[in-house]
């Protein structure tokens, strides 16, 4: 396995090393012990999270506060989706800033999202399986989020607007700028 940091502090590109033959192809998704040692930090994860969404499906911009805050270890099983880590780490240098990859079954890329993040994904393909590792469990008076089309952060999600399906709860979230993080 290979790791790559982005832009973003903590936040990492893992690229799994894929044996393939005229079988088919086997690869080793996770390893704590590789994952752990690439990294250069002990992540306990205890939650695997699982989604099937169609194309358009945008979910987030999520994530946790306090001591719920979670890392995540995301990756996709089948299909194609555009992946967003946002830094909202407000002693971060790059508070604000994203990093967008995308994640396939055929690239077999994950991604590696520290605490202190948002995050969410849209599905490019006509459907997606997205898997995901959870460092702390989920609580619901410490979630939060940020409105999709925030204008400072000026994400590029692919596809046109008039193709999104997001859900009302996230019609419902606000700028960074205000949000509590």
């Amino acid at each position: 396995m290979t790791l790559k940091e982005t832009k973003l502090k903590g936040c990492f590109i893992l690229e799994p090393k894929v044996f393939q033959d005229s079988r088919g192809y086997f690869f080793e998704s996770f390893n704590q012990n590789t994952f752990n040692r690439l990294i250069g930090k002990n992540i306990n994860f205890i939650q695997d999270n699982e989604s099937y969404s169609s194309k358009g499906v945008l979910r987030g911009l999520h994530y946790q506060r306090g001591e719920y805050a979670q890392a995540k270890l995301v990756r996709v099983i089948k299909g194609k989706v555009l992946d967003i880590a946002v830094d909202i780490r407000k002693d971060s240098p790059t508070f604000g800033e994203h990093v967008s990859l995308e994640l396939s079954e055929d690239n077999k890329l994950q991604l590696f999202i520290p605490r202190g993040f948002a995050h969410g994904f849209i599905v490019l393909s006509d459907t997606a399986i997205f898997s995901y590792k959870c460092d702390n469990f989920y609580n619901k008076e410490s979630e939060g989020g940020i409105i999709y089309n925030d204008k400072d952060l000026n994400i590029d999600w692919v596809l046109s607007e008039s193709e999104y399906i997001v859900s009302e709860k996230d019609m419902l979230l606000k700028p960074l700028s205000q949000t509590q993080v």
